[in-house]
């Protein structure tokens, strides 16, 4: 069985850091106003985002699960 260090490692690593940077870079989005939070469209891509965020976070855990035990 592979080790932790092969597996969910790199996972913790490309959500965790990933995810410092996407979550600062969403904050600076809002701080500079480089969107509009009371246009229709702009709540949709700024829900879209964090939605992808976290779609693929889960998808790939989901994977990772699949590869080890299944």
């Amino acid at each position: 069985m592979p080790s932790f260090f092969n597996t969910w490692l790199p996972f913790i690593y490309l959500y965790g850091v990933g995810g410092i940077f996407f979550f600062a870079g969403m904050i600076l989005i809002r701080k500079l106003k480089g969107i509009d939070m009371r246009q229709k469209k702009h709540r949709f891509w700024w829900k879209v985002m964090f939605f992808g965020y976290f779609y693929f976070m889960i998808i790939h855990a989901l994977l990772i699960i699949a590869a080890l035990y299944w």
